[in-house]
């Protein structure tokens, strides 16, 4: 008898031909996850992956691995031989130690999969047998459609027996879709946009804005903060830091007001773009909703979208902030973003912006800047941050 975590696999099961590829990188993210724990031995038996480790750190281990996308559910299990006197065992011991936490549970269902079909009961019947052994021996009953307990068998190569399935966030392992840049504030949105394009594989680095001195050293540190926390689920991270406020200042002092939002958005985009030039990101990540402010309009998007032709992915377009906000609990931004320290200085916002930007007209209005120059020096000054993988 002995004990090991089963880590189940969500959709990189169905890649045929190149799963392989897919399970070895969420073994090796998996490794890396769980490094300065240490454990014993990963590996693969019948779909699922199995981690041995010292028992006294499956809570930890279980919490780490649980950041790895690609992973859909993960149980601490006892592995036994394909007996069924040492799968009573297992039952025995995982459900004393249940009833002893949770005495209040009185039901049960058995569930079972077989995955080695030369095991000579059936799933429905290794079912009733296990039914049986634990009517005998604990004060439950069975109940099919709402049991308060639920035992797992899993029969393959040994024999897994568990009570949990922590759940996962799913997903595609990190770095099997390419590179994406993701337009970092300190806000609630764009950590958001992050994580969730970090679950469909993408690799994410960020860009920050601020307007120091006229934002405070506490603003950037909040978002490398931000930046951390992603890095839970992302792994290491650059983040490259730039001064947006010369390009304000020239905004400021040729351009209307009501054209100073969107303007900077053109610059933000157009920075970004040329350090995904530079540094071969294949995509552009942001926190946008639409409607959500002026520079969020279908106007204001279109005319963003003109600066570039590199792929920009919004996964937060159709969402509202409610939604935002429950993701940002669930990821453990949400506390950091709302922090009361501004990234981008509030003083050249306008009090009325343009609500409906036309592409004609706003690049008239920048007719009287000299883009190639500001953005030129806005990247030579800027501060390039490497966040190690939270642990």
């Amino acid at each position: 008898m002995e004990r090991v975590i089963s880590v189940s696999l969500g959709e990189v099961v169905l890649k045929g031909k190149n799963r392989k590829h897919f399970v070895d990188k969420i073994i090796g993210q998996i490794r890396k996850a769980i490094a300065d724990i240490g454990f014993n031995k990963i590996y693969k038996e019948m779909g699922k992956i199995y981690i041995e480790a010292d028992y006294k750190n499956f809570d930890i281990i279980i919490e780490r691995v649980s950041h790895v996308f690609g992973i859909i559910y993960i149980s601490p299990c006892v592995k036994v031989e394909k007996e069924f006197s040492e799968i009573e065992k297992a039952i025995k011991l995982l459900v004393e130690e249940k009833l002893e936490k949770e005495p209040s549970i009185k039901t049960f269902k058995a569930l079972t999969k077989r995955s080695d079909k030369n095991f000579p009961l059936k799933s429905t019947e290794i079912n009733n047998k296990i039914g049986g052994y634990v009517l005998k021996n604990f004060p439950l009953k069975v109940d099919v459609h709402n049991p308060g307990l639920y035992i797992y068998c899993d029969i393959k190569t040994s024999c897994y027996i568990y009570l949990e399935r922590v759940r996962a966030y799913g997903g595609m392992p990190v770095g099997t879709n390419g590179r994406g840049l993701l337009l970092l504030s300190g806000g609630i949105d764009s950590p958001v946009a992050g994580f969730l394009m970090a679950k469909r594989g993408v690799q994410v680095d960020a860009i920050h804005f601020h307007s120091y001195p006229f934002t405070s050293d506490r603003a950037e540190e909040k978002v490398l903060n931000l930046a951390k926390i992603i890095s839970t689920y992302t792994g290491n991270m650059t983040v490259y830091s730039v001064n947006l406020l010369p390009i304000q200042k020239e905004i400021n002092k040729n351009c209307s007001e009501r054209e100073m939002t969107i303007i900077s958005r053109k610059f933000m985009v157009r920075i970004a773009d040329k350090l995904s030039e530079k540094f071969g990101y294949d995509s552009m990540i942001t926190g946008e909703s639409l409607g959500q402010v002026a520079s969020q309009t279908i106007d204001g998007l279109n005319v963003t979208n003109r600066v570039t032709d590199r792929l920009i992915f919004r996964p937060l377009i159709g969402m509202d902030k409610v939604d935002i906000i429950e993701w940002s609990k669930k990821i453990g931004t949400y506390e950091t973003s709302i922090l009361p320290f501004e990234d981008c200085c509030t003083v050249f916002l306008p009090k009325h912006p343009s609500l409906r930007p036309q592409v004609e007209d706003i690049e008239k209005s920048e007719e009287v800047l000299d883009i190639e120059y500001l953005v030129n020096e806005a990247v030579e000054n800027m501060k390039i941050v490497k966040i190690k993988q939270e642990v």
